[in-house]
């Protein structure tokens, strides 16, 4: 269900997949060939939502945010199964892994991996291309050349099933 909320309707590129259960209201953008999983909700009712291109948002997750802090997933990241985002900054090709929780003013650096579970606190910077994880989320490891593969593998998969998945809607 997509819902218009004081005269501003989500922008949603034509070739973003987005399933029939999923709830988006307000000032939410999504990219090309990003995809939005069975029972996500993105309220842009509060902040505007910007999701890039090739995003994948699992399903069960919620995408939030405080008044006048925008919720930001740049291009290429992935999203786990119930997620929770309130207006934090996600960058570029990071992937949360499912369950976690990341909150206000808080920012995953590009290629940074947050462990399945973790919680990252308000205002928390996690560093590019580290492996984070825990409650509250502390830096590990920095990540190696097969992490990096396995997270293009899962990034470039969601891209290929959402397509696969849009094509079936038609």
């Amino acid at each position: 269900m997509i819902y218009e909320y004081k005269g501003t309707k989500p922008s949603i590129h034509e070739t973003a997949y987005i399933s029939e259960d999923v709830i988006i209201t307000g000032d939410v953008t999504i990219g090309e060939k990003s995809s939005i999983w069975f029972k996500t909700v993105i309220r842009g009712d509060v902040a505007p939502v910007h999701i890039g291109k090739e995003v994948s948002i699992q399903d069960l997750s919620l995408l939030h945010q405080s008044p006048d802090a925008p919720l930001i997933v740049e291009d290429y990241v992935t999203i786990g199964h119930q997620v929770t985002l309130h207006s934090a900054q996600i960058r570029k090709g990071a992937l949360v892994g499912m369950g976690s929780i990341i909150l206000d003013g808080a920012e995953i650096g590009e290629e940074a991996f947050i462990g399945a579970g973790s919680l990252v606190p308000p205002e928390k910077k996690i560093p590019p291309r580290t492996l984070a994880f825990g409650r509250p989320a502390k830096v590990i490891r920095d990540l190696t050349e097969e992490d990096f593969r396995e997270m293009k593998r899962v990034q470039t998969s969601y891209v290929a099933k959402g397509q696969y998945y849009k094509e079936q809607q038609k």
